[in-house]
């Protein structure tokens, strides 16, 4: 299976994939990885591979994705022979034009148990709300902002000492085991 990667920050979830296809419990190879910003940090970590990376050149927008672009984008991946896209850390909604050619195969991480909190920060606001517990989700992108099918959930015990920085750190634990699980998943059962 051929994964495609996107991303805009540091790529700590894009490293657990990685992670598992080198140690052989996740049976694919990432084809692409490609970010709308040219200087995050998961652009560096797949250096050392040998895996393709590129920009994507949303025109100066800072969260729009424009048609356009979408398109161009779903290109590089065909092109690169990517079967499942997994958003890492991709700041942007993604809409139609990738999601005709990649329908029902792209999947986000978000660290919330969807349908509670989507968006930015979700943490935070499981902790302000006074949550007993938070986590992750795995879940198929649609066109709205984190509501489609969910794939896997993990959840934490949220601590009475927790902060946003702790709760977050123990959210991104499970999120760098859950992501491989679900690829593997969602591989067994659409490719």
């Amino acid at each position: 299976m051929v994964l495609g990667i996107l991303g805009s920050g540091s790529g700590s979830n894009m490293q657990a994939i990685l992670d598992a296809v080198e140690d052989g419990t996740l049976d694919a190879r990432i084809g692409l990885v490609l970010s709308d910003n040219p200087s995050a940090f998961i652009l560096r970590r797949v250096e050392k591979h040998g895996i393709p990376t590129g920009l994507i050149d949303c025109g100066g927008f800072k969260t729009k994705f424009p048609d356009e672009v979408q398109a161009a984008t779903a290109a590089r991946l065909r092109e690169a022979g990517v079967q499942l896209v997994c958003l890492a850390g991709f700041l942007r909604l993604v809409k139609r034009p990738l999601l005709d050619v990649f329908p029902n195969r792209i999947l986000n991480i978000h660290p919330s148990l969807l349908p509670k909190y989507p968006g930015l920060e979700s943490w935070k606001q499981a902790l302000e709300a006074g949550e007993k517990e938070a986590g992750c989700t795995v879940h198929f992108v649609d066109e709205g902002m984190d509501t489609g099918p969910v794939i896997l959930q993990e959840s934490v015990p949220i601590l009475s000492d927790d902060t946003a920085e702790t709760l977050h750190a123990r959210i991104q634990v499970l999120e760098h085991r859950l992501y491989p699980a679900a690829i593997r998943k969602v591989g067994r059962a659409v490719l």
